[in-house]
């Protein structure tokens, strides 16, 4: 038995809780469920962040101090997660007692090993992501590059951690491949051979924070930084510095964070940990975000989706199904309704909630509800061994966070059970005296939805149950160990009739198509012309292939993630897939068109162009004769 401890970031309090939050939470508590079903030792954290200059800022302008403004926000996060059914086992908040004391522990351990020393920063200063940035970081000089708002100048005593003291370790590190999915691990190496600088890891300027301890007589007074003091709850949690009983469980952290705070954790948070003489995380899970029509949700465009209305409407399950299912873990997806709808009706209406109800009607009408058979593996043991490879298949998918790929293969589990009704018609079977086969037909059914049931309960924990009941099964670790590791076939089932699982649901509203099209350029004897200006509105530029994947439900659709020497990869859709091999382009260089405004394609966002060239001869991508530095201007 293994000990794994899953967290979340811990959520900033400067607002209500979104579906980006939901996503990310709902993913742990799936890690959590599935392993302790596992028969793994568990522990599982979430929190909320309540310190720095931003709070206190928006504190002041309801009126409200610090403390009640965090105690306001936090507590909706809390009810959230209560009313989702979230089985976190602490619940963190970083104006805990116990919190402070260990980040006060851990800040004087930093220094007395020297990795700690005072002296002047000055820089930019980003309020809202609460983060510091160096001139070639920003965006025209000025802007965030994360959040893209304005930044300030600063300029104040500080003191520094001695971050560019790790860089060599840290490199080291990551060739456990500690970061997932890849390409995210491939940026954070990029940016540490660029070299790191010491980090600023206290203010003056702002009150509302933990401050530093042993302060010298007549020295400013220092807040520690909002990171250094949010990245030590992962250890405050289960009692560094205190009652240390949990600290086991450190052995086995998965982190789960979003990509736009991924530096933080993968670099930052490392080196914290290689000056306190703590292990570093097992794993780094760094997802996409969540966007509406293309565009990241944000308050202030008044495009937010609000997960509980969501969840409300279509019930609990479906909606964590629906996250995990539709975008592949680490890119971005674009939420929509309709796209619910359609899973709802496809997937859970007709594969799983049809296979059910007609499992109970086969069985009642032909056995009475009592099934007994011992010969399911035996007079089907082509399927029988199809099931197992599928059982084999999925479970090494949740360890390498491809969570849509491990449900899209538990599904197969019930393509294969549905196929079966068809191929072989028990009706027929049962019209023409073959009792037995027909019994063991049924029998082994219900054992493949015993099996897929015990592989998705993680993530539809009500549905499961409910399927339990009406199989007479139990969800427990003992049963996973029976029937998925030891690959156990039961042989008496009484089934109790219930009501269908998934009624389909009619979409409320009609949505466009998003419909592949091909641009061709068509030579005619009179081109129009252009001026030089027109041409100059395009950005092109050279960037690295980092990743490439054909694209989900499509034959001619491939996904690309490009270094154009930017903060991060482009994602960028191509429709050459019958052209070339995915795993060919990987490490190519190819021509961009950088400045396009982002477009859908079967549900993912593509930001740019990669040009090629067409003839009578097939396609080719346009690639530099000579390696060029990436994000190098074209033209």
């Amino acid at each position: 038995m293994m000990k794994r401890y899953i967290t979340t970031p811990i959520y900033y309090v400067n607002d209500v809780p979104h579906i980006g939050h939901a996503y990310t939470t709902i993913i742990a508590d799936f890690l959590k469920r599935f392993y302790a079903l596992r028969g793994d030792e568990t522990f599982f954290l979430t929190g909320t962040d309540e310190h720095g200059q931003k709070i206190e800022q928006s504190a002041s302008a309801r009126g409200k101090t610090p403390m009640q403004y965090a105690t306001e926000v936090s507590g909706k996060f809390r009810e959230l997660w209560n009313e989702f059914g979230i089985d976190y086992d602490h619940f963190i908040r970083t104006t805990d007692d116990y919190h402070i004391k260990a980040v006060q522990l851990a800040f004087e351990k930093m220094r007395e090993r020297g990795d700690i020393y005072k002296g002047e920063y000055e820089g930019q200063y980003c309020v809202s992501c609460e983060s510091f940035f160096t001139p070639t970081q920003l965006k025209e000089g000025k802007f965030c590059p994360d959040c893209g708002k304005s930044t300030s100048g600063v300029k104040e005593e500080s003191y520094f951690f001695a971050l560019s003291k790790y860089q060599d370790k840290l490199l080291e590190w990551y060739e456990s491949n500690p970061i997932l999915p890849s390409y995210r691990q491939n940026e954070v190496i990029n940016f540490v051979k660029n070299g790191l600088n010491d980090l600023s890891i206290t203010r003056t300027t702002f009150e509302w924070g933990i401050e530093i301890p042993n302060q010298k007589e007549g020295e400013r007074k220092h807040i520690i930084y909002v990171w250094l003091d949010a990245l030590l709850n992962y250890v405050s949690a289960l009692g560094y510095g205190g009652d240390e009983k949990n600290m086991s469980f450190w052995q086995g952290s998965i982190h789960l964070v979003g990509k736009d705070i991924l530096r933080f954790h993968a670099i930052y948070w490392p080196a914290f940990l290689l000056s306190l003489g703590l292990p570093l995380p097992q794993k780094i899970y760094a997802h996409g975000w969540w966007l509406n029509e293309g565009q990241k949700m944000s308050k202030s465009i008044g495009n937010v989706i609000n997960p509980k209305e969501v969840s409300d409407e279509f019930g609990n399950d479906i909606f964590r199904f629906f996250l995990l299912r539709e975008v592949p873990f680490g890119q971005d997806g674009d939420f929509s309704l309709n796209a619910l709808v359609d899973r709802i009706n496809s997937e859970l209406s007709n594969d799983l909630g049809n296979l059910l109800n007609r499992l109970i009607g086969m069985s009642e009408k032909y056995f009475s509800l009592s099934l007994n058979s011992s010969k399911a593996k035996e007079f089907f043991p082509t399927e029988a061994n199809e099931l197992e490879n599928l059982i084999a298949q999925a479970l090494p998918l949740v360890e390498n966070a491809q969570f849509h790929r491990y449900l899209e293969e538990v599904w197969k589990i019930f393509s294969l059970s549905n196929t079966m009704i068809a191929r072989y018609e028990p009706w027929s079977l049962i019209k023409n005296g073959e009792s037995e086969k027909t019994e063991a037909l049924l029998v082994f059914l219900c054992n493949a939805l015993f099996k897929g049931t015990l592989l998705f309960a993680p993530i539809m924990p009500t549905t499961a149950q409910k399927i339990a009941d009406s199989l007479g099964i139990e969800i427990a670790p003992s049963s996973f160990e029976k029937m998925i590791i030891q690959n156990h076939y039961q042989e008496r089932f009484e089934i109790t009739k219930i009501t269908p699982l998934f009624p389909r649901v009619e979409k409320k509203e009609k949505e466009e198509k998003v419909e592949e099209k091909k641009a061709e350029v068509k030579v005619e004897e009179k081109n129009p012309l252009i001026k030089i200006d027109d041409f100059f509105l395009s950005d092109l530029r050279v960037g690295e292939v980092l990743e490439c994947k054909n694209v989900e439900g499509s034959e001619k659709l491939l996904l690309f993630q490009v270094d154009l020497g930017e903060e991060k990869p482009r994602q960028i859709i191509s429709g050459i897939a019958q052209y070339y091999n995915p795993q060919d382009l990987v490490g190519t260089q190819v021509c961009v068109v950088a400045n396009l405004k982002p477009a859908k394609l079967m549900g993912l966002v593509s930001e740019g162009m990669i040009l090629s060239v067409k003839d009578e001869n097939g396609l080719k991508l346009i690639i530099p004769q000579e390696k060029r530095k990436n994000g190098s201007k074209i033209g």
